[in-house]
């Protein structure tokens, strides 16, 4: 099986934004405690932070994180989170039905944040709350001092505002789990006038709405029509969500996921176009895809403890996926289609960072370790940064029900002018056949390749552990050598590539 790829250094989608390699980090199960926060483990600093899970942060370069939910932010309140700790209640978290110490609040993330390199993207509560709290919450996090909110936050130690530029209206606001679930004109009406009031207070921030939880939501994609129509003036950003499962064992179907995405992305950015044009608007709203991830392994377990069985548990240990090989070959290809559609896809934040459907686990007192899925991130993270290029791509395909033409290779490229470097990422979706890659570059001068590292011949359900916590990990790949203004390459079946070449 032979596949062709042309890839012309003029042919430039968009500059790929590095907020798309964001990541998210929400109070429930182990995220934060246990997580990132256990003062009693051996590596934690003074802050109580572990400094095993800040070396692996760093590692994967993440330049956003998303907070304090998801779900857990439609009842929350922030000022319970701020103050000394003892005096800080304990309540009754209703979206994962346990108890939330608040022992990490704004301060604290944001010291996090800063020690990783991360910026912050702030959530605000338009479920049990609204607007008056968001502009408090805002002017706590963001005025320098005078008024009585930021005169609060100094007194609580923090001399400086956070100056906090992205905040999201809420979080699925259409799904009946949500608390304070809203209809869209409902949900239109309250994030228009939160996003004037901060507006009020500072019009370049950022502003994220809500659009659909997923593209499975009935109300999908009329949602997006109807907040657009009440917000397209007042926000950056619209929200998309989407989590990819495999109970069927279907390795095919599972790994064409990422076009489902991308038609979901794509029928996005076409409401947005009308929306645009009914208003007669020069603005651009871009999307922000701010939670993706492959969620289906731990269901059955969460079970007993998100239906109460297990009363209001702490820091409970759910939605811990381990993840398999496959995943991360999914993973792969999902990034590619962010990469692919960086036009419009500004922001997208893998959810989540650590022990909750994540890269990064931990046991209690223990280890730190990458699961499957770091590997394919961290490399799109540190080396997809540059202008993304159209492909030209001849190859074969196989067909699901969303899609009749999905490709065996998946494949984005990245090139960065200041580095004069050349990015591919590959995978092959074909389960059984290696593919004879030919790849033409056109508009490059004198390209050598500088490095290869490849994710392959692994079983699909192999995965890391506190164990064996390298056993799937990138290994050197075969030496290539460019002939001609061409490369060429056998591309493994379930393989994933990353191939550096330099100008």
């Amino acid at each position: 099986m032979e596949v062709l790829v042309t890839v012309n250094k003029n042919s430039v989608i968009s500059e790929v934004d590095k907020r798309i390699f964001g990541s998210f980090i929400e109070h429930m199960g182990r995220a934060i405690y246990s997580g990132i926060y256990e003062p009693e483990h051996p590596s934690a600093n003074q802050e109580g932070f572990r400094g095993d899970v800040i070396e692996l942060v760093k590692e994967l370069q993440v330049p956003v994180v998303r907070y304090p939910g998801g779900n857990f932010v439609s009842a929350y309140n922030w000022e319970d989170g701020i103050g000394p700790k003892e005096q800080r209640p304990t309540r009754l978290d209703l979206a994962w039905h346990s108890s939330e110490s608040n022992q990490i609040g704004i301060h604290e993330f944001a010291d996090w944040a800063e020690t990783v390199g991360s910026d912050m993207m702030l959530a605000v509560n338009l479920g049990s709350r609204g607007l008056s709290d968001a502009r408090n919450f805002l002017e706590y996090v963001n005025h320098p001092q005078g008024s009585y909110w930021s005169d609060l936050r100094r007194k609580n130690g923090r001399e400086q505002p956070w100056g906090v530029k992205t905040w999201c209206l809420g979080n699925e606001m259409d799904g009946p789990w949500q608390i304070g679930q809203k209809t869209a004109d409902e949900y239109g009406r309250i994030a228009y006038e939160t996003a004037k009031a901060m507006r009020a207070f500072d019009r370049n921030l950022e502003l994220v709405v809500c659009g659909s939880s997923s593209p499975d939501m009935p109300t999908f994609p009329e949602w997006e029509k109807t907040v657009l129509e009440h917000t397209y003036d007042a926000v950056d950003y619209i929200s998309l969500h989407m989590y990819f499962k495999n109970h069927e064992s279907n390795t095919a179907r599972f790994l064409a996921q990422s076009l489902r995405m991308e038609r979901y992305i794509d029928t996005v950015a076409s409401t947005i176009d009308y929306v645009k044009a009914k208003k007669h608007s020069s603005k651009q709203i871009y999307i922000s895809f701010d939670e993706w991830n492959v969620w289906y392994h731990s269901e059955e377990q969460d079970k007993k403890i998100l239906s109460g069985q297990e009363g209001w548990p702490h820091a409970p240990a759910i939605l811990e996926d381990v993840y398999n090989f496959e995943d991360a070959l999914l993973v792969a290809c999902l990034i590619n289609s962010f990469i692919r559609k960086s036009d419009i896809v500004k922001i997208a934040c893998l959810a989540q960072l650590v022990n909750v459907i994540a890269p990064i686990m931990t046991e209690e007192g223990g280890a730190a370790w990458r699961q499957t899925i770091f590997h394919p991130f961290k490399l799109a993270s540190l080396h997809a940064r540059g202008n993304a290029l159209q492909l030209d791509i001849h190859s074969p395909c196989y067909a699901v029900e969303w899609a009749s033409d999905v490709p065996y290779i998946d494949m984005s490229a990245v090139y960065n002018e200041e580095e004069k470097t050349l990015n591919l990422f590959i995978v092959n979706r074909h389960e059984s056949e290696s593919i004879s890659l030919r790849t033409e570059f056109q508009q490059f001068q004198n390209l050598h390749v500088s490095a290869h590292q490849t994710l392959s011949g692994h079983d699909l359900q192999n995965c890391n552990s506190s164990q064996f916590p390298d056993r799937i990990r990138p290994d050197k790949g075969e030496a290539l050598v460019i002939d001609n203004q061409q490369i060429e390459i056998s591309v493994a079946p379930l393989s994933y590539h990353f191939i550096q070449l330099k100008e």
